[in-house]
């Protein structure tokens, strides 16, 4: 057992802690043998200090070692993809399975909303039925005969990632890029992938709020991704405003099944296939991002992905049938209140963690952990940036359960909207980080 004091004072003078030391101390995080004080002072210390780029590596490895680590015996490469969050963000559930029908394996570990930006999982949970909690027997069947599976974390996924983010939440070190870039991989690479790619959002909706902030993600995880053996790439994407129309669980749902069955270009579409077509690149099933960008548009426009689609959804315990039928299971929300434009004039700016934070507010995403959730309510018909709008014009839809709460959702989204002169057109896609 490694001495934590003495890995504690290495980090305090800034010298290189070592695999073996960090190995042992992530496992003592696991088991309990090191205590919250001395959590703590080690998030401290990386916060002030950082690490050496060898002991991020080995820091992330120790932490993916510290539980279950999945492996693969399949035909075709093992893909991933992480989005480090945004408002109106359902890119995975239309990703996964477009990757899955071109002929990638997509063993998709994914979360729950917390803060201004909805989960993956919460939105899966939208559709009747839909198991996300598989044991790891079911996970890897349904990855081995569908090609895709997207579930919660098992409860032996990095437990050491799971002490440390919960000490540096109450520590104030939840900023270190270091400890940020650690727990993500350690979760991903434990899922035993070959190739990954990284949606780094950047805006008004997004935790990273510059690029510069995002930039300096971005080469982080890439980094140390690809020292830890995983091809790995990302791509920083604009978000500042909702990726598509619709906030919500159900409602994005219902914009990810018309995107799969009736698509038409969109910035969902466009920021889906770049990731996917990077993703396939690296995994070798494509020869550049442009032809694997294709691969992907053609996989959705064929309908193969809608196809991928449903055969997860049957397997998790969704409808049979559900691409074909897909509206008739979501569920609705009682009040619909326009949001009309106080004055004419361009929408100028939304502050996208208001508008996400206005979703929690009526149920839709949660405060706390143990919060239940609203799968119907949110806000649809969201008028895009740069739109020119007259005095009375719907610029928003809101979705609730009241009507006192819905009156207080539609005062919300125009404080979060600006309206003014034409705002400057932005790239969806920032820059591309490869290794």
């Amino acid at each position: 057992m490694t001495n934590t004091r003495a890995l504690l004072a290495a980090l305090r003078r800034g010298q290189p802690i070592g695999s073996a030391a960090l190995g042992s101390f992530a496992q003592g995080l696991a088991d309990g043998s090191v205590s919250d004080a001395q959590a703590g002072a080690f998030a401290m210390g990386v916060v002030l200090s950082k690490l050496s780029h060898e002991d991020s590596v080995a820091l992330t490895l120790a932490m993916r070692d510290s539980g279950d680590v999945t492996e693969w015996d399949l035909p075709a490469p093992v893909v991933d993809k992480h989005s480090t969050g945004g408002i109106g963000d359902c890119v995975s559930l239309l990703l996964a399975p477009a990757l899955a029908a071109c002929g990638a394996f997509v063993p998709m570990i994914s979360g729950r909303g917390l803060g201004h930006t909805g989960g993956t999982l919460d939105k899966l949970d939208a559709i009747p039925g839909f198991k996300t909690a598989l044991s790891m027997g079911e996970f890897q069947r349904a990855v081995r005969e569908n090609g895709l599976a997207i579930v919660s974390a098992s409860p032996n996924l990095a437990p050491a990632d799971k002490r440390l983010y919960a000490i540096r939440d109450v520590t104030s070190t939840v900023e270190s890029l270091d400890l940020i870039t650690a727990s993500i991989l350690s979760k991903k690479l434990a899922a035993g992938l070959e190739a990954l790619v990284l949606d780094v959002k950047c805006g008004s909706g997004a935790f990273m709020k510059t690029p510069d902030e995002a930039r300096a993600l971005a080469q982080s995880l890439v980094s140390i991704a690809n020292a830890a053996g995983c091809k790995t790439s990302a791509l920083i994407t604009e978000m500042s405003q909702p990726l598509v129309a619709s906030l919500g669980n159900a409602l994005e749902i219902s914009e990810v099944m018309r995107a799969l069955t009736s698509p038409v270009p969109s910035r969902l579409a466009d920021i889906t296939a770049a990731l996917g077509g990077q993703l396939l690149a690296d995994a070798a099933l494509a020869t550049s991002p442009e032809e694997g960008a294709a691969k992907i548009t053609q996989a959705i426009a064929s309908g193969r992905a809608a196809e991928a689609f449903a055969r997860m959804c049957a397997a998790q315990g969704g409808p049979r049938g559900f691409a074909d039928n897909w509206a008739r299971y979501l569920p609705e929300a009682n009040i619909i209140h326009e949001v009309t434009a106080p004055a004419a004039g361009y929408i100028a700016a939304y502050d996208g963690e208001a508008l996400g934070l206005t979703v929690v507010s009526l149920g839709g995403g949660r405060q706390v952990e143990s919060d239940s959730i609203d799968y119907a309510v949110g806000l649809s018909d969201m008028l895009p940036l740069g739109t020119r709008v007259e005095k009375g014009q719907p610029i928003a839809r809101v979705h609730a359960s009241r009507e006192d709460a819905a009156r207080r959702a539609a005062v919300d989204v125009l404080q979060a909207t600006t309206l003014g002169a034409a705002p400057t057109a932005q790239p969806l896609l920032l820059e591309r980080v490869t290794a």
